[in-house]
This record gives C-alpha cells, sequence and structure tokens, in this order.
C-alpha cells in the first residue's frame, strides 16, 4: 500500500491531468453521456439515507468480531479481532463512490451483478437497489462478516441479494460454471495483483458486449496500478475511465478504437 503522502501526490497529480468532470474536451458521446448522466447526476435518490444509516449504526457498533483472513491466492488464512465500528470506518466505500455504484447500475440497468467483498454490506445494498429486478451475486471471505452483512441487508430488505460466503478461490468458480453471463463486476476483494488479474479473467470469460466491470483502489499500490495497466490494456477492453479510487472497464464491440480515459471525479 502507498503512505498516505504518496496516495495524495498521486491524487492530485490525476486531478490535473484528467478530464474535466463536466466533460469539456472529451470527444467521446458515450463517455460526455456517461459524465452528465451518471457521475454528475445530483439527484438525492431517497435510497441514499436508508442506506446511510444502516451505515451509521455500523459505524457505532462496538462489537469485536474474529475475522478470516483468506488473501487469495495463499493456502492458508489467519484470523484476528477487530471491532465492528472499525471494520465499517476503514473497509466501507465512502458514499460518494458507494452512491456511484447505485447509479451506474440504476442507468444501464444490468440484469446480473457480480461483487467480489462484500464486506459489511453497503456497497451491496446500493448495488441491489439500483435494480430491483438485477440478480446481485455477492462474495465474501469472512463468516463473520458476512453474517453482519446479511442481517444488515435483511433489515434493508432487497429481494434480489444471493449472499456467498467462502475462500473465492473456491466460491467463484463453482459460481460461474453455472452462471450463462455477467452484466455487471465490483471487483473489492483483494487489493493485489495476482488475485485481481485472475477475477477479471475468470469473469471475463462470462462476459459480453454490454459488460461493465469496476475494480477499487486501482490507485491504491503499485501491484494495484499495474494490475490496472494490464486490464485497460486488454485486448477484449474497448473503453476503460480512470476516477482515481475506481477503475471502470467496457467490452463494447462498436468502439471501434480503444480509448482511456481518467475523469475528475
Amino acid at each position: 500500500m502507498y503512505s498516505k503522502f504518496t496516495l495524495a501526490r498521486k491524487y492530485i497529480h490525476y486531478w490535473w491531468y484528467a478530464s474535466n468532470k463536466k466533460g469539456h474536451g472529451v470527444h467521446s458521446p458515450f463517455v460526455f453521456d456517461f459524465i452528465e448522466h451518471v457521475l454528475n447526476d445530483r439527484k438525492q435518490y431517497p435510497v441514499y439515507q436508508e442506506i446511510e444509516q444502516k451505515r451509521n449504526a455500523l459505524l457505532r457498533d462496538n462489537r469485536v468480531i474474529v475475522v478470516e483472513d483468506f488473501g487469495a491466492g495463499s493456502l492458508h488464512h489467519s484470523s484476528f479481532s477487530r471491532k465492528v465500528s472499525r471494520i465499517a470506518a476503514t473497509s466501507l466505500k465512502p458514499k460518494k463512490y458507494a452512491q456511484l455504484l447505485f447509479r451506474i447500475v440504476r442507468y444501464f440497468q444490468p440484469a446480473s451483478v457480480v461483487e467480489l467483498g462484500t464486506s459489511l454490506g453497503v456497497t451491496t445494498a446500493y448495488l441491489a437497489a439500483g435494480n430491483p429486478a438485477a440478480n446481485v451475486v455477492s462474495f465474501e471471505g469472512s463468516a463473520s462478516i458476512a453474517s453482519i452483512a446479511s442481517t444488515h441487508l435483511s433489515l434493508l430488505q432487497p429481494s434480489n441479494v444471493q449472499l456467498i460466503q467462502g475462500d473465492f478461490n473456491q466460491t467463484l468458480p463453482l459460481f460461474l460454471a453455472n452462471a450463462t453471463s455477467i452484466d455487471l463486476v465490483f471487483i473489492d476483494g483483494n487489493h493485489r495483483k495476482s488475485p485481481t488479474l485472475d477475477y477479471f479473467t475468470q469473469c471475463l470469460h462470462r462476459s459480453t458486449d454490454a459488460t461493465i466491470m469496476m475494480l477499487d483502489d486501482i490507485h491504491w499500490s503499485a501491484e494495484m496500478e499495474a494490475a490496472w495497466e494490464e486490464i485497460k490494456n486488454h485486448p477484449a477492453v474497448t473503453l476503460s475511465i480512470d476516477l482515481f479510487f475506481i477503475g471502470i472497464v467496457f467490452f463494447r464491440k462498436d468502439f471501434k478504437v480503444k480509448q482511456h480515459f481518467a475523469i475528475q471525479f
């Protein structure tokens, strides 16, 4: 993981060179439309308040739980104790980005959504709320964290979420073996190059021309930046959007020339 100083320096560099968040200078109609109707959508949807209330409850939860850390790619896992409030403060996606996930789902209306890394279920709830008709499957390695996520999701009452608990190395291949296609993927399961590329490749086998893949913390470390570079330059990727803390790739074949965008957000 980069130090706070290095991350801040990289963010300043990104902001300086990224396209204006109003879309000035962006010549792709698709990307301009994405900026206009998704990134710059300032509407306060009712679901925002409901889910953020659950986030606040997690931030006040002082229970201590034992968390299993599988570490994707390893043959064993370790366990350690943490407060739920601490997990909520450090692991949950900030509402700015969690609500962006909601708007992406709301705008593109994917029928099948896969999330690698449920954590405490906040982003899961936003993904599910974006399209209540979608089938949302979320994977979480830790049994104790998955249990809390399940409880909070049941309070929010989304009827379209399936939570799968266990080591991604075992649960993801089993799920994909029976899946036909995936319309949207959010990869937030392991911040290392090899596992990230592995998840991308596995999900790519179930992608279509309309599939959207999103990756969390693409500038979190040198490994994650290397993974992001490899993914956005993959032959199947025709468009990438760098929002610094989230990277998005598209596979649309009607984009004849591969394009990469960094956009202020």
